[in-house]
């Protein structure tokens, strides 16, 4: 039996369901080949972040102080401008440059909280050649005057400026941290998003002992942490229109499996890629395709949110009533 591992993703058609995360790793020209011929089906560029876009602008310094009696120390958690890696013009040279090696999708990301230089900056990606624009919304509302409608438009509003200014597909990486997420995906999909990529990890800052300041600890992912987007995932297919991106917890084949089952389009990889290195891709993809011919799957298209929350033959293990068989089962008791 002909396994047919292709799927399609911000309207992209992919060979396969695995997508190199934006990290460091992707930032490279040899080991974007590197990622394709192990194969990766697209990659995301590492992203470019809005203090780079100010500071080239000028404005760097009054937005780097707007803001600061409500969270000062959430502003230490980005590099100093001095510290970043490449400017925004690498940035857009780096894009052309994929786009000429690699015959797989190039996909660019933009990292902030606000309008910026974003608008500007989308434009330029869409017009150096991007296939598509990861949004990578990176705000914590700190502030406790600040209630969650006002969180949630800053989001739409950004989302909305941006889809609306290029025409290259956008998708937006968020975190879980909404009181109705399901209600929050589709209010994204209205203001123009393509896609969600389910969940950014937020750097947690931690305190140093020696010093007493507050510094980003950055931990590598855990297998489980596929759980919370595997649930969303799940939720959100077939009831939102736009493709679903798991991200965050895939370190093996049976997550990618599990991810599609959910409903999810794509699996994106980073925590894995430093873990095993680059050429677990292909070895996911082949266990991939070795589980579906055992399970009589002959596509991806076939298989994918075949156990969602809409066709999972119990879908309130997907709601709070799995909760009680859980410490039920943990603890030993049936019910």
């Amino acid at each position: 039996m002909s396994v047919d591992l292709r799927t399609k993703y911000l309207g992209l058609e992919l060979k396969n369901p695995f997508v190199a995360s934006a990290c460091p790793l992707t930032e490279s020209l040899d080991n974007q080949r590197r990622l394709e011929d192990a194969g990766a089906a697209a990659i995301v560029l590492p992203s470019l972040f809005e203090e780079q876009i100010l500071q080239e602008e000028e404005n760097f310094v009054g937005v780097h102080e707007f803001g600061t009696d409500s969270f000062a120390e959430a502003l230490s958690y980005f590099p100093e401008p001095e510290e970043y890696r490449i400017g925004s013009e690498e940035y857009l040279d780096r894009i052309q440059a994929a786009k000429r090696s690699l015959s797989i999708p190039v996909i660019a990301s933009l990292n902030g909280t606000s309008l910026g230089g974003w608008l500007r900056y989308a434009k330029l990606i869409e017009d150096a050649g991007a296939d598509a624009l990861e949004l990578n919304i990176y705000f914590v509302a700190a502030d406790v005057e600040m209630t969650g409608e006002e969180v949630e438009k800053r989001y739409l509003e950004l989302v909305e400026a941006v889809s609306s200014s290029i025409s290259i597909p956008v998708a937006v990486k968020v975190g879980p941290y909404f009181s109705s997420m399901g209600h929050m995906a589709r209010r994204l999909i209205s203001a123009g998003a393509k896609g969600l990529v389910l969940f950014n990890r937020f750097l947690q800052p931690d305190i140093r002992l020696d010093t007493l300041d507050t510094r980003p600890h950055l931990v590598l992912s855990t297998e489980f942490e596929l759980l919370l987007p595997l649930r969303w995932i799940a939720v959100l297919y077939g009831r939102v229109d736009a493709s679903l991106a798991l991200t965050s917890g895939v370190h093996s084949s049976q997550g990618a499996i599990k991810a599609v089952l959910a409903g999810a389009d794509v699996v994106m990889l980073a925590s894995a890629l430093y873990k095993q290195g680059l050429s677990c891709v292909g070895a996911m993809a082949e266990q991939m395709k070795a589980w579906m011919e055992e399970n009589d799957y002959v596509s991806v298209a076939q298989m994918k949110g075949s156990v969602s929350h809409r066709n999972s033959p119990n879908p309130a293990a997907f709601e709070r009533g799995n909760y009680m068989k859980a410490l039920a089962s943990f603890a030993g008791t049936p019910i």
